[in-house]
């Protein structure tokens, strides 16, 4: 039974709080330690914190959008929904942890690969829950009339993609962590994109 609309906004306004903290708490994983005048190595040095923020910092912001994209086509949320959200956002504010163990270990050949398919298989539950919210939200009817089926049909897709890209991540980071990190990387591109607009 769907609960008062105005709790789509305040689910909407929890959920924004949320992702700016775990947006700002990337950044307190950059540090560097140098000894006078090896401050230029040290920086060059720290490469891998550098990447793995830049390709989280993306992720987290493209999630945002696209969460207030989500809403937007929203007119109310059930319990169900609300659960699921939460749930996505619990992945959400993991996402500094496995970034700064991947930046920790990217040069390390005994750990890499454990550390990249960790970050990997953060994101892929994150997208697994996001794509969950917009199975049910067709399913309990909880879009807007305007949005027609065919219009869910595609975002479904289009997030099927995104998932698919991530496994393939996670196989590919006990092969090659940089590469699997990289393709973390374009699939958060691919996701700042809308794709095709159906009218």
């Amino acid at each position: 039974m769907p609960i008062a609309e105005n709790a789509t906004a305040r689910l909407e306004a929890f959920s924004d709080g949320v992702f700016a903290v775990a947006i700002t708490l990337l950044v307190l994983g950059l540090h560097v330690e140098a000894k006078q005048g090896q401050l230029a190595h040290a920086l060059g040095s720290e490469w891998p914190h550098y990447a793995t923020y830049v390709v989280s910092f993306l992720t987290i912001g493209i999630i945002w959008m696209n969460h207030h994209a989500q809403f937007d086509r929203i007119v109310r949320a059930d319990r169900t929904l609300m659960l699921l959200n939460l749930v996505l956002l619990m992945f959400v504010t993991l996402i500094p942890f496995p970034t700064g163990l991947l930046a920790g270990h990217l040069s390390a050949p005994s750990d890499q690969h454990v550390a990249a398919a960790v970050y990997a298989g953060t994101l892929l539950a994150m997208s697994v829950t996001f794509f969950a919210t917009y199975l049910w939200t067709t399913h309990a009817g909880l879009f807007s009339e305007q949005i027609k089926e065919r219009h869910v049909s595609y975002l479904i897709r289009r997030n099927a993609v995104g998932l698919l890209v991530y496994v393939v991540a996670i196989a590919m980071a006990f092969v090659n962590a940089t590469a699997s990190l990289a393709l973390c990387g374009l699939t958060a591109v691919y996701y700042t994109f809308p794709g095709k607009v159906l009218d």
